[in-house]
């Protein structure tokens, strides 16, 4: 018999998973009035392999959550570099500067912020099936967020671990002491893998590996970047290598009755598109709006439209890392035409719809790429 802690009698909502999606979800119900209980089987803070760099969007996704990350604990950056060799490629964000966090100080922050606003934390609590139906029929549970990762228990006991596309690779992310050279993320692409460099901190750089060989790691892969290679040389790391499963993956539904999914526990897309957390916390949104509602069928809707442009570019980017030719043609195309290029970030942050790029953009890049 699993014996839940008497915290959760009367609450309304029981979030598995206190990560940075199970902590959104968390604040975000609790600014809707409800009763919220967050359970994980580890401990604050929580530290992941993660590229650590948070686009505008996200920033004003933490914002509406009331959280607000200041620059004594993370470094701004303010648009993508795209780099191949001698080709490179940037743009600026058309509003608002992104923020490169460590993920143990974003983690504090959300904590923070759930335990002021009187989410009830059960840290060290591992929600097996017991444990699920336990929460499910205590009294005074009406819901349960599942938020609780890629291979999630939750997802799993309500049968919805039938995912519609899957792509995996693999991460690993080490950080740096050196003062960060650009006031960009750069993208750096190779072979199957690219190599992700964000500005952490005034002396520190995070840098992340996302490959298809799982035996690659950052020290070996460096070599694969002569540029990288060349500013950390003499670099002392200040952080153990730490990996992770990078994986695309939709699935059919994120909602069964009274239980939902957030995060990664509800589909992913390749994290080189930097776009994971900040689905996590629009997500966690719109899932406060439904439960409100009485409608998680709002939220299947909403979890959809958001997570398409994402998806997307998820397999464009990973068509781009598998096949040198056309890799080679767009960063060319975009090096030739940096308007299209800025556009298109502009679109990857929200700030534009998709249709701003215009047949006359399309045209273009069109044509670039037809002729690099």
């Amino acid at each position: 018999m699993v014996r839940i802690a008497q915290s959760t009698v009367g609450d309304d909502v029981f979030v598995v998973g206190g990560g940075p999606a199970g902590l959104a979800a968390a604040i975000a119900a609790r600014q809707k009035g409800f009763r919220v209980t967050v359970a994980d089987y580890t401990r604050p803070p929580i530290d992941k392999a993660c590229g650590e760099g948070l686009m505008p969007d996200a920033v004003a996704a933490l914002s509406r959550l009331g959280i607000q990350i200041g620059l004594d604990k993370a470094y701004p950056f303010r648009g993508i570099r795209f780099v191949k060799g001698r080709t490179a490629v940037e743009a600026e964000f058309p509003y608002g500067i992104g923020r490169g966090i460590r993920r143990t100080a974003l983690h504090d922050l959300l904590v923070q912020r759930a335990v002021d606003l009187g989410v009830s934390m059960q840290w060290g609590t591992r929600a097996d099936d017991s444990y699920l139906r336990a929460v499910h029929s205590a009294a005074g549970i009406a819901w349960i967020i599942g938020a609780d990762g890629q291979n999630s228990l939750v997802r799993r006991w309500v049968g919805l671990d039938a995912p519609r596309c899957q792509h995996r690779r693999f991460g690993f992310r080490r950080h740096f002491q050196i003062e960060p050279w650009t006031n960009h993320v750069e993208v750096h692409w190779s072979t199957n893998c690219q190599m992700t460099i964000t500005p952490v901190g005034p002396t520190e750089v995070c840098v992340a590996l996302l490959a298809s060989d799982a035996s690659l790691r950052v020290q070996e892969a460096v070599s694969r970047f002569p540029e990288i290679e060349k500013r950390l040389k003499g670099a002392p790391a200040t952080t153990t290598e730490r990996g992770a499963i990078s994986a695309l993956r939709t699935l059919k539904a994120v909602s069964c009755g009274t239980v939902a999914l957030v995060g990664d526990a509800s589909g992913s897309v390749d994290a080189v598109t930097g776009d994971g957390l900040c689905l996590a916390f629009r997500q966690a949104a719109f899932l406060a709006e439904a439960l409100s509602a009485n409608n998680l069928g709002l939220y299947q809707r909403a979890h959809r439209r958001i997570t398409r442009l994402p998806v997307l570019m998820s397999q464009l980017m990973l068509f781009m890392s598998r096949r040198a030719w056309f890799r080679q043609r767009v960063l060319r195309a975009l090096a030739r035409q940096p308007r299209v290029f800025s556009k298109l970030l502009a679109i990857h942050v929200g700030a534009i719809p998709p249709a701003s790029l215009g047949l006359e953009g399309v045209l273009r890049l069109g044509w670039e790429l037809l002729i690099a």
